[in-house]
Formats: C-alpha cells, structure tokens, sequence
C-alpha cells in the first residue's frame, strides 16, 4: 500500500496524537522489571528504558549485536499487540521501486514457499490490522492482534518475508509490470479472433494501483509539488510513466541493498513478554553479518536565494466550474525537524492558522472567495529532516492566482502585529488534555504510525514519547510572550519561498494516453527486436502471460500446511457481556454504559424520522456542516469553535440510517449528534449543543454566503473523493434500488449527493453577487430551516447513549434533562405537521435489476454487483458472511487482483442491510470482472469446500467481530442498530457452526437464483462497449451542469 506520498491532514488536531487513558501502574510498565541499560538479551543490548507516566506505558531501546539493528519495545498494558519492521528506503528513481518491492516480498518466501503467502495469512490470522506502507523514504511491515500465538505466527511470515523474500521473475511482472493480451482469458477460452482481447497493454497490480491514483487531482498536485521542493526524494510509490524502465535485476538489487538489518528499525508494542520477542527476532538476525546502513537523510530545496514559481499542467476537473480549476499554494522551509519543542510548536501555529472556520488564513482566502477549499500539501510537514509550512488553495481563478499569495503575506503579517489570541492557544493545550485522557483500541498502532517516520530522520523516539516534558516546555517558552510570534518572523515573514501552480489542462487526458500508447509501442518495438518477427513477438508475449496464468492456477491448489494458523477453536464461544442499563427522561429513551472513561463523559443522541420527503433528506449532510459553519445572531462561528475547543473534545452531526434486524424493508432514520468532555464540562458541552441545533440562524445574508461557501468546497473535491473510494460509491448505488437503507445512504452519502453538491455549487443562481434575492437560495435556506425545526421536533423522540464513570451518572442525567426540556421547548408544532406544511416532489426511483454506468475521467474502472439478502437474525445470514469469505480469498482474489491485474477485488455480506456483493478497485479489465463476478454463485455451489476453507472463512469474520473496542463505542452496535446481545450471541455461533451444505444453499439460493435482482454499477472511462442498446442506464453526476456554468460566467 502506498503511504506517505500522500497529502498529508490539512489542518493538524494535535489532540489526536497520543489519545488514550491514563490508569494505574500495570506490571509490564515497571522500570524494575526489565533488565539494567547495558545488559546483553537474545543477541540485543538494552541501551536505555524510560517510564512515561502520562502515556502509561515504558519504552526499551535495544540494539542487535550483530547487525546493528535498530529495536523499540514499547510495554503497555494493552493486549493489541503491535510488531513492525522497516528499512530506509530512498527512492532512486521514480520507478516505483520500494513500492514494487514492498507487494513482491509478500509473494513468497524462503521459510514460506508459497504463492502471496501475506494474502493466504490473512484468513488464518486473528489479527484486526494487517498491511505494508510505502512511504516517501522508508518502507513499513505493521500488524496487530490480541492472540499471543498469531503475534508468533505472523512475525514469523513478517520476517522472513522481508528478509528472505523468493522474488520470483512472475510475481514481480503480476505486481509490477508487464505487457500483455488485454483479456487473457478470452484469449485463453479460445476467442483467439477477439481483437480487443489480444490487444497487448501495460498490465501489474501496482502499475494499475498508481493510473488510478493519477487519477486524483489532488494526489497529483501533492506529489508534482513534492517533485520540486523535495527532488532529493523520488516518487517512491511510482510513476506509471517511468515504472515501466524498472528491470527485474534492478528490484533484486534494491532488495539485497535495503532489506538487511543493519538498515531496519524493528517496533513491538503491547503486554507480550518483550523476551519471547527477542528470543525470535535474535534468532532470524542473527543469521545476518553487519553492513553499512543507509543513513542519507535526504533534504528539501534550499529557498534562501528568494522566491521561485513553479507551474506545471494538471487534469481538468468536470465537477468544478471551468474558470475554477487552477490550484496554488506557497511553501517555506522551517527548522530541523529533531528539535522537537519547535516542531511542536510549528504544529500549534499551523492549527492557529488554519485549523477551523475562524481562522486567519480561512478567512483571509476561503471566505474572501479566492478559492473553495485548501490546496492537498497545506499545512505543517514534519515528516523528513527539515520542516516544510504551506498554504495553499483549490479550485482558484486564473486571476486570483497571484492574489493567494499576497493574500497569505497580508494574513500571516497582521498575525504577527495583533498576535496570537490566547484563548485559542488554551483551546489547543485543552485538546492536548483531552487527547491523554481519550481511550483508543488502536493506541498501539498510532504510536507506531507517529514515531517511525520522524525514527528514520534522525528523531529520537524517546524525545518524540516525551509529552508532558514537550508541552511543559512549550508553556514555559509561550509565558514568556511573544514566543510564537517570533517563530512566525523567523520562518514565514519573508520571501524565501516556493509559489507551486497547477494549471488545468483540457488535454491532459489525452496526453497520458497518447504517451502510454507511444510509450507501448516503444516496449513491444523493443521486444520485437527480440523475435524474427512481429507476430512472433506478440505469441511470445501471449505465453508468457498464459504461463503466468497457468502459476496463478496452481498457486490456487497449492499446499499451505508450511503457513502456521490459529484455530477456530482459539475463538470464545461466549463473548464478553458489556454491561448496559436503559432508562428515561421523560419521553427520551437513554442508555447507560458506565465504565472506567478517565474523567470523561461520551455523548450521542439519535432523532429519527419519519416519512422525511427525499428533497429534505438529500439536504441533511448540507444542513451538519451549516451548523458547524454560520454560527447564531449573538456568536460567531469562531467564538463557538472556541467555546468547543475549550470546553469538549469535539461535537459532530450527521445522518443515521439504520436496517430493523428483524425485517429488511423497515428502517430508522434521523439526525446523529455526538460530543465528549471533561465531567467537570458536561454542562457546557449540552449548553454548545443546543446552542448549534436551536439557535444557527439560518435567516441572515451571512448564512447564504456559508451555505454557498460549504458547496463549493464539498464540490471542489467530490472527483478525488470519487477516485479513491470508486468502490465504495458503485457499492452505494447498487445497492440503492435494493433496499430501503440502499436508498437512504446514497441519497446521503453517494452519487446522488454528489451530483446535488455539485449542481447547487455550480448553479449561478446560488451566486450571490449577481443573484442577491435568488428564489434558488430562498427556497435552499426555507428547507435548511425546515430540517433544522423537524430536529428540535423530533427531540421529543429522541435516542440518548451516555458512557462515563459511575459517579458522573447523577450529574450527567440532570444535565440532559436540562437540555431536553430547554431545547425541545422552543418549537412547539409536532414533526408530521412540519412536513405537511410543505410540498415536495415524488420520491425518487433507484433502479433494479440494471447495469449502470457512470462516465468518469479515471484510467481504470471501479465497479460493484449487489443483491438482496436476509434481515441480521435469519439463519441465512451466518452462511452468507462466510460465503463472502470464501469467494474473496479463495477466488476473486486470485481472478479479480492476480490474473485481472486490478488493485483489490472481492466479496462483502452486509448483515445489517441485508445485501450481498462484489466489488473491484482500481480496476483494468472490467468486462472480465463483470463476468466473474455473475459467475462466482455458480463456482461457489460447485466448490468442494474443505473443512480447512470454512475454518480459514470462520477465521475471517472474526477478526473484525472481535476486534479491541474503544470504550466510547462499548454498547454503540446495540443504541444505534437495535441488535442486543441475546442477538449477537445466536449469531456468533450461527457464525461457529456454519456448515459446507450450508455455503452451498445459500450460494445456490442468493447468488445463483438471486443473480436475477442484482444490481450493476461501474464507474470510469466510457468506450464502445457500454451501450444503452445493451442494457447499460448511462448516468451523469453532474459533469455537464459544472462546465456549462464555468462558461456561463
């Protein structure tokens, strides 16, 4: 998986650091329980251990005797165990290297000869996280799990994937790349007289993985950005235009260069015996001599010599207004990034700047219209050796282009002269407070996450654990005055910068093809020269890619018995009970979890609706921005924002949707709203609530001006969010027309969302310039205001989920009581009256038993086949989430991803929405996907399926079933679905018990019969065969409304 080269948060939450709680000494955190620094362990030396109290956990650092080794065990009391290995990586090229090296390791292995054995360990694991990341200079191998013998097994695969990979010639063309008959099997069916099947392209998994990623507008400006201020580090994930010049020999050098111990850092995490580790991992060391590490810490451009312009040409945007499509941002270099009160700091100004709708730099560029939303890079980058601060912009005029960066000189100089609002400095450190309160069940791989890019530039992890020494400093340094103020003087009030542009172009899609096209000529020339002839080469090429098939064949039967496995049996029967209590206040339902929360309390609240007419319900994801966005007729928008950073940990709304589990065609739906505080804060955060829900005003020229801001920026980056959830968004709408949850998500949360965001921030009617007294906005706010009575309405109706310490409880219950009768108080008409005071158009139609095709600019396709299935408590349902199981590891995988060359591919049961489907990513070949996917109920009822495959299926399911919760989400699937324990307990063992005659009726009876009901949705490129005369439904988002409003203006 590709990772660091992708932009990184725009605006930093400091307080999501380190979350997690604070609780007593645990044994496995005691200093006097390890050995003295300097002791010799396993084939490690103890260097140092540190106790970090407020983290609540000790940190060890070891270093192999042999190798030099580099080894942090972080003990914890927390039993989801971490482990990972990385190695510097420096690209050396943009090739694609460590990228292509990173999927062929997972191929095989000496200790593991078998095909992908990462991909066949991932059913025989019960691990809740599995992966490898790419990152700009160093390459990661991270796991995590609860089981002590998984930790065993899959450090075991980890390590000698690694460090003995096979690296066979086949898997690095299946991952990397290769050239090929564009439907091999066709080909190999014997429609040898297809053309379009014998057509010879590009073809690799990771070669498809980075088309699709170009084809993110916003991944292609962050990485062409990276490009020029940072050339030292080249394109680790991998240009498609060069990753065709990598050589097998050239990957098998960069293994034997990189993947060596002396130039790995190893990461444990967690309650496991820190000897067991050490015992192991000595042990597949110690079989290595030592070498020089590489320890080039690459740095950025130096920008001292004055201010540099760089423009290049990017990708039009059909979603976006025409005049709207340039994007700009300028960068300055800032200090080492190993001094860690600094880079903290750095991070403070850069949330100050930016973080929230009052900010200064929101202000000064997104309000005053220059641009809808932050550019990709924007933000403080801390990543490599030296610090990197941008500002930048999307979706900016050509005029305007000069404009952003005069407008962030003017910003970041009035800052300086006014200075830092010292409230908003608290707000920060209150996050910070809340941050090393907040429990998390992934705390481990965070930490992991946090410290191992700054580890391979130079950082000291100790210093970057140190929290409370680092705030404390920063305290000290801000006391004195002016502290930040000079930071910003130092670094950012000059003119030693990089000004970045990206300009659209109409051609640039046709460009890229053009180029690959010629650059696939220039290959096949190359292989010609090879052979006596072109027909010759072609046959050569065409076997090479059967024989490829034929190992991908085999790899399907292959023996396994070398891979270790945990057992069905190791899973409890019985799961854990939480303990849950309900009660009321006055007509509220409320349920309790009381728990150890560290002194905070965990809000949720459920308004469900009834009959809500589709025009209303589209509106709701537009309706819980605005009241995080306008603000009320006595607070602004930046005085609440304040107020929730000081007083919680963060408030959100956003629509609930939820299937009975008892019956598929009856579903909840309402508004979701959430927050946590301090207990000591609980009034306050119920106070902000009622403020946002009942007092928003919605009625002055300010709120028009929101509302059309918020449009805008959703709008402005809808076709990047569409490209790197493709999947996803075929899923919603698939299943749109199956299901009454099918329906309500996609109105919410799809393409139907986003073609009304598009078409609403594109019409220029919302324009409030020339339009001032538009009917369009008039009617748009009327309905916003309707939403928001039909909340306060439905109050009364209300679901309440509260998790705290028992002795919060009273104070909590008296609280909410307040807020209940205050807020509801306001409005006395009941909700069905609201809505039958106002007339809506019908509902809408989501088709059934279709195919269609949405026509998006992507070089590959994403698509899904949905059908319907049972409620959550019909038996069927166990069988079918293990069917899903089976047909991704034991057959789409293999035909979708293997043979198909698409990025992922596979199967998923929905039991709470009743649905059954398939789905690829990233895709090249969707026609063939189309086919297996229609087949794969067929090749499941024919399947003669081994108590091993259902054991590997039960394996699957409970990963995720059994992963380490958060305490804040303890209860949450019982408040927000319905499905109580009694309910999850016959399903876990329905789940247990799933027999093979089981998988084969509901394969016969859901996938077979019920093919007939599916649904098709496939999202790219439009070619010849998608025809309206062959069944596709051609559908628009909206591509077309953009274009013509930008050459209306």
């Amino acid at each position: 998986m590709l990772r660091a080269v992708r932009p990184p948060a725009l605006r930093v939450k400091l307080y999501n650091t380190y979350r997690q709680c604070v609780r007593g000494y645990a044994s496995v955190t005691d200093l006097a329980a390890y050995p003295k620094p300097g002791t010799q362990l396993h084939g490690f030396t103890l260097k140092r251990a540190e106790h970090v109290p407020e983290l609540e956990l000790t940190a060890i650092h070891l270093q192999h005797d042999k190798t030099g080794a580099d080894y942090l065990h972080v003990a914890r009391d927390d039993k989801n165990n971490v482990f990972s290995i990385g190695f510097k990586t420096n690209p050396p090229d943009a090739t694609g290297v460590p990228h292509i090296l990173e999927h062929t390791t997972l191929c095989g292995s000496e200790k593991y000869p078998v095909r992908d054995p990462f991909f066949k360990m991932l059913p025989r694991s019960l691990s809740n996280f599995m992966n490898a990341f790419t990152s700009a200079d160093h390459t990661s191998y991270p796991f995590a799990t609860t089981n002590a013998q998984d930790f065993k097994n899959l450090m075991s695969v980890y390590l000698d994937a690694t460090l003995h990979p096979l690296l066979n010639q086949n898997d690095f063309t299946q991952e990397g790349w290769r050239i090929g008959p564009e439907n091999p099997l066709a080909v190999a069916s014997g429609d040898g007289q297809d053309t379009d099947a014998r057509k010879l392209v590009f073809k690799g998994v990771v070669y498809n993985e980075m088309k699709g990623q170009m084809s993110d507008a916003s991944y292609l400006y962050y990485i062409r950005f990276q490009d020029h201020i940072f050339p030292a580090i080249n394109n680790s994930g991998g240009d498609p235009q060069k990753m065709t010049d990598l050589t097998y020999e050239q990957l098998r050098k960069f293994h034997a260069d990189h993947y060596h111990p002396s130039n790995a850092k190893l990461f444990t995490y967690g309650d496991m015996p820190l000897s067991e580790h050490l015992q192991e991992i000595g042990q597949r060391l110690d079989r290595f001599e030592k070498v020089r590490p590489d320890n080039d810490i690459k740095s950025p451009i130096d920008l001292s010599a004055g201010p540099s312009y760089i423009s290049v040409k990017g990708p039009f945007d059909p979603l976006v207004p025409e005049n709207m499509q340039y994007k700009t941002s300028t960068s300055w270099m800032t200090g080492d990034t190993t001094n860690i009160l600094e880079s903290f700091s750095m991070r403070v100004i850069s949330s100050l700047l930016m973080d929230g709708y009052g900010s200064p730099l929101y202000r000064a560029l997104i309000e005053t219209g220059l641009g809808p939303d932050f550019s990709p890079n924007t933000g403080y980058d801390n990543s490599a050796k030296k610090g990197i601060f941008s500002v930048g912009l999307n979706g900016v005029k050509a005029d305007d282009v000069p404009k952003v960066k005069q407008a962030i000189h003017d910003t970041l100089s009035e800052v300086k002269q006014k200075g830092f609002d010292s409230s908003k400095v608290d707000g920060i450190l209150h996050q910070l407070e809340l941050g090393l309160k907040h429990k998390t069940a992934a705390f481990g791989m965070g930490v992991m996450q946090r410290l191992t890019p700054s580890w391979f530039n130079g950082v000291d992890p100790f210093d970057a654990l140190a929290w409370t020494k680092t705030v404390d400093a920063f305290k000290a340094e801000y006391a004195r005055g002016g502290y930040l103020e000079g930071l910003l003087e130092k670094y950012l009030l000059n003119d030693n910068t990089l000004t970045f542009t990206m300009e659209p172009s109409s051609t640039y899609a046709q460009e890229l093809a053009e180029e690959e096209a010629l650059r696939l000529a220039s290959k096949i020339s190359q292989a010609t020269e090879q052979f006596s002839s072109a027909e010759e080469a072609q046959e050569h090429l065409q076997k090479r890619e059967m024989e490829l098939l034929e190992e991908q064949e085999k790899g399907r039967s292959q023996n396994l018995d070398c891979l270790p496995t945990v057992h069905v049996k190791d899973i409890p029967r019985v799961k854990e009970k939480t303990i849950v209590r309900d009660s009321s206040v006055d007509t509220v339902k409320m349920q309790w979890r009381e728990a150890p929360t560290n002194g905070l309390t965990y809000f949720r609240a459920i308004t469900p609706f009834k009959d809500v007419p589709d025009t209303l319900r589209e509106l709701i994801p537009l309706f819980c921005d605005s009241v995080m966005r306008i603000g009320t007729k006595d607070k602004s928008m930046e005085q609440l924002e304040d107020l929730i950073k000081l007083k919680t940990g963060g408030l959100s709304f956003g629509y609930h949707a939820s299937t009975s589990p008892h019956v598929i065609s009856r579903c909840e739906e309402g508004l979701s709203f959430s927050g946590y505080a301090l207990d000591r804060n609980i009034a306050a955060m119920y106070e902000l609530l009622q403020t946002l829900l009942v007092e928003t005003d919605f009625s002055s020229m300010h709120a028009q001006k929101m509302v059309r801001e918020l449009l805008q920026s959703s709008s402005s980056g809808a076709i990047n969010s569409i490209a790197e959830s493709g999947h996803s968004y075929a899923r919603r709408y698939a299943e749109a027309g199956l299901t009454p949850q099918g329906r309500l998500s996609e109105q919410t949360g799809g393409l139907t969302q986003v073609k009304l965001i598009t078409s609403l921030a594109s019409d220029p009617e919302l324009d409030l310039e020339t339009n001032s007294g538009s009917q369009t906005m008039s009617k748009l706010i009327t309905n916003l205001k309707l939403i928001q009575s039909l909340i306060i309405a439905s109050l009364r109706t209300a679901r309440v989920a509260l998790t705290c310490g028992a002795e919060a409880s009273h104070a909590n219950e008296s609280h909410l009581a307040r807020f209940l009768s205050s807020t509801t108080s306001t409005i006395s008409t009941s909700a069905s009256d609201l809505l039958n005071s106002a007339s809506f158009p019908p509902p809408k139609a989501y088709p059934r038993t279709s195919k269609s095709f949405f026509p998006l600019p992507y070089q590959v396709y994403y698509s899904a086949l949905s059908l319907p299935t049972v409620p959550y408590t019909d038996h069927s349902g166990a069988p079918l989430a293990i069917l899903a199981q089976l047909l991704t590891h034991k057959h789409l995988h293999h035909e979708i991803r293997e043979k198909g060359g698409a990025y992922g591919g596979g199967a998923y049961s929905r039991a709470l929405n009743g649905v059954f489907g398939f789905y690829s990513y990233r895709d090249p070949n969707p026609l063939n996907t189309i086919k297996i996917m229609s087949d794969a109920g067929r090749w499941a009822a024919e399947r003669e399926w081994t108590e091993r495959d259902l054991e590997e299926a039960k394996l699957s399911v409970f990963q995720s079933l059994d992963a380490p919760e958060s305490v804040s989400q303890e209860g949450m699937v019982r408040f927000l679905s319905g499905v109580d324990e009694v309910m999850e307990q016959s399903r876990r063992e329905q789940l247990l018990d799933v027999t093979r005659e089981q998988v084969r009726s509901v394969a016969e009876k859901h996938l077979i019969a019920g093919i007939l009901d599916g649904n098709l949705a496939v999202l790219g490129e439009k070619k010849d065969w998608v025809k309206e005369g062959d069944g596709w439904r051609i559908e628009d988002v909206g591509m077309a409304k953009a274009v013509h409003a930008g050459e209306d203006e």
